[in-house]
């Protein structure tokens, strides 16, 4: 885990605007400002899932410097604040995670809940909103946008079995691809909403592209296949020319109002 003084919530990878994608990280770093030191933790627990997902701030580079779309990654630790959360989800500012206390987060007030919203979670999703909106500017259609997450290969000593999981909510028009493409590779196990489910009111993809009817899917890789950058490198060089095929397709650059498993948008 690193720390700045000089610290940005979001980071910014340019590219081609007009090829109409956006690639998204919300979890690729383990970083905290120094206003928060280490949260009360020792250093191993930011190696760990807990403080960000493992090997996709590596994908997400590679991935935008294949196909030459912009990206917009997080910078700060879901410890500090989980960006891929609703406002008012409980587990936004998480005090307990996978076994671990977080004495930092315990106890929090209104007041710190709120500077943390305001100073990380916002400017980040703020980041994303300009994003979404200059692409489909330049493209001159609503852009498809992609999430890269990672999932450890184990939870609660139980061995999780796909190799990658397609998440989303009740409009699958990236996803029903990737499924057909990836499980056209022989041996890769290719989950339907698994390890999680991909309907989660408020999460970055209900708040970006579900309430607005863009093309979109969270895609999560299982950590010890990405943990070393040649893995980093074999996953972004596998999905770039299926996300350059989704991207080809007019449908995906048309606003469709699918709705959501979790209730009226």
């Amino acid at each position: 885990m690193t720390r700045t003084a000089l610290f940005k919530p979001f980071e910014i990878i340019d590219g081609d605007r007009a090829a109409g994608v956006v690639l998204l990280a919300d979890h690729a770093s383990n970083r905290l400002p120094d206003e928060y030191g280490d949260l009360g933790l020792p250093p191993a627990e930011f190696e760990r899932h807990i403080a960000y997902d493992i090997g996709v701030e590596s994908v997400t580079r590679k991935l935008a410097a294949l196909t030459g779309w912009p990206a917009v990654m997080a910078c700060f630790s879901r410890l500090l604040i989980d960006p891929n959360r609703g406002p008012d989800d409980p587990t936004l500012i998480r005090q307990l995670y996978d076994g671990t206390v977080v004495p930092g987060n315990y106890p929090i007030s209104s007041a710190e809940r709120r500077k943390r919203l305001e100073k990380f979670y916002e400017p980040y999703h703020d980041a994303i909103s300009a994003m979404i909106a200059s692409v489909a500017a330049a493209h001159g259609a609503p852009p498809v946008v992609i999430s890269i997450h990672s999932f450890t290969p184990f939870m609660q000593g139980r061995e999780r079995p796909w190799h990658v999981g397609i998440l989303w909510d009740k409009d699958d028009r990236v996803a029903r691809v990737l499924f057909e493409e990836l499980r056209r590779e022989p041996g890769l196990v290719v989950g339907d909403n698994e390890p999680y489910d991909g309907a989660l009111r408020g999460d970055t993809m209900f708040r970006h592209c579900t309430v607005s009817g863009f093309a979109h899917a969270l895609i999560e890789i299982r950590q010890d296949l990405i943990v070393a950058e040649s893995g980093a490198a074999e996953w972004a060089e596998r999905l770039a020319p299926i996300l350059d095929g989704i991207n080809k397709r007019t449908d995906m650059h048309e606003v469709k109002f699918f709705g959501s498993r979790t209730g009226p948008v």
